[in-house]
């Protein structure tokens, strides 16, 4: 692992045009991955993570823009980039799969000829006949059943299942330096969430390639992820090691997230919640955003928002393992 991260991104913001005003939805994110690792992101919904991905990516919604901050990206500066440049980027160094792979499809192509398109205008322009023989080798590579068969398939006739396979072999074919994969297993069964996060990382693994994986799902992150980020009101409130943040959180928000969890090792009669919602992006004042659901809560929590820091560890300051978290009455972390 090098010393310099693959993507860095520096106190990003993002903001949303509305009919009541201009709307900060990502507010200053810190975020470092360095290459060949995987990053989870973390947090309840409206929490920023998708518009975090999509400012990466430039694909945020028209009446979204950039509005301070910078994306780094091996070391190069992508919030200045002209739409060619972006062209050049996506599908070649940057890849993002979507939650819903209908909506990343087109309905009207071909598996094949949309493959065929990738190895066509990425990295490796191919002839015909091998651009065939790459895309029946990538979806043989996602483990698709009878490959060469589906070239010829629409995305209609496959489960959610497979769309989802022949999403990820589409951003596979562009051998992606950064691969972005936003809550991808959301909308399948548990049998097939587990096959594709398996094929995910075996990829991964294969190719040393980083992976931005969003997800809600806990026990995911931390079964596929190196580190993770837990994100809550369009801020990073706690980042670090996977399994140091989740075995010892440092966060009263992520130590709710934790303790919402199910487990099979631990039968409880009731879930914890963690109580009220979380604030909007028009409703949010001076302090940490977290202070009206905080069981730690004081009167400096309601005035100044924290900076991110190292945790705690035996009382004093320290690094931590590279841990940080923004919260002024952090837990203390055991070393």
């Amino acid at each position: 692992m090098t010393d310099t991260p693959l993507l860095q991104l520096r106190q990003l913001q993002v903001q949303i045009a509305g009919e009541q005003g201009t709307l900060t939805v990502v507010d200053g994110v810190d975020l470092d991955l360095h290459a060949g690792r995987a990053l989870g992101l973390v947090g309840e919904s409206g929490s920023g993570k998708s518009m975090t991905c999509s400012a990466i990516i430039n694909l945020l919604p028209t009446a979204g823009r950039i509005s301070g901050g910078q994306i780094l990206f091996k070391g190069r500066d992508l919030t200045g980039n002209s739409p060619r440049q972006w062209r050049q980027l996506r599908g070649r160094e940057l890849g993002m799969i979507l939650q819903n792979p209908m909506t990343s499809l087109n309905p009207l192509m071909t598996v094949g000829r949309q493959l065929a398109e990738v190895f066509r205008y990425g990295r490796r322009r191919l002839s015909r006949s091998r651009r065939r023989q790459g895309a029946i080798k990538v979806l043989e590579q996602v483990q698709l059943p009878a490959a060469e068969s589906r070239l010829r398939a629409y995305p209609h006739q496959f489960s959610g299942g497979m769309r989802q396979r022949i999403a990820i072999a589409i951003n596979l074919a562009g051998e992606p330096d950064l691969l972005i994969a936003d809550e991808p297993t959301t909308a399948l069964d548990v049998t097939i969430r587990q096959q594709i996060l398996r094929l995910l990382k075996q990829v991964q693994k294969e190719r040393r390639s980083s992976v931005l994986l969003v997800s809600h799902d806990l026990h995911a992150v931390a079964r596929f992820c190196d580190d993770v980020a837990i994100m809550y009101a369009g801020r990073i409130v706690e980042r670090g090691p996977v399994e140091t943040v989740f075995h010892h959180p440092a966060h009263p928000y992520t130590q709710g997230l934790i303790a919402a969890t199910p487990s099979i090792r631990q039968f409880r009669k009731r879930l914890q919640e963690i109580p009220g919602q979380p604030p909007r992006p028009g409703e949010i004042h001076n302090g940490c955003r977290f202070a009206p659901r905080c069981p730690r809560v004081t009167n400096l929590c309601r005035q100044s928002y924290p900076a991110l820091r190292p945790a705690p560890a035996d009382g004093a300051l320290s690094s931590s393992g590279g841990r940080q978290v923004a919260c002024w009455h952090p837990l203390e972390v055991r070393t």
